[in-house]
């Protein structure tokens, strides 16, 4: 005599443990797109400003850290090579703009002269960043 067949067992799929794979995944993409920011400035601290607005056409950035260090898009250049330097990135015709980025503990002297040497160059635009209050 033959043993009795057994019946089959119904396979399913648990769906469950792939709805949380998909969600870790999902919050992993969130969180990593908040870091996903275009920032050609160094890090300082910005004085804020009732009437400050975001500007879309940044094509220089001039930093200047609490300490009186000043950048140019990130590379370090002294005071007295500023005008050479802006003068060679902006071009007359192009309408550029310069964006200074100054630590609010900067001497408003040192943020002066830079302005005075960017209204030297012909073309530029100025723009003095700030955050919103």
């Amino acid at each position: 005599m033959r043993p009795p067949i057994e019946s089959e067992d119904n396979f399913e799929i648990n769906i469950l443990p792939m709805i949380d794979v998909i969600f870790c995944i999902l919050a992993f993409f969130i969180i990593s797109s908040l870091f996903l920011t275009r920032s050609q400035g160094l890090p300082v601290d910005l004085p804020s400003a009732q009437t400050s607005e975001p500007q879309q056409n940044v094509q220089i950035n001039i930093t200047i850290e609490a300490d009186g260090d000043m950048f140019i898009d990130r590379q370090p250049i002294q005071l007295e090579q500023l005008k050479g330097k802006l003068t060679e990135l902006v071009k007359p015709e192009s309408d550029s703009l310069v964006i200074i980025n100054a630590d609010e503990k900067v001497e408003h002297g040192q943020v002066v002269k830079v302005m005075d040497r960017l209204r030297q160059v012909p073309g530029a635009k100025m723009a003095i960043a700030a955050t919103k209050e």
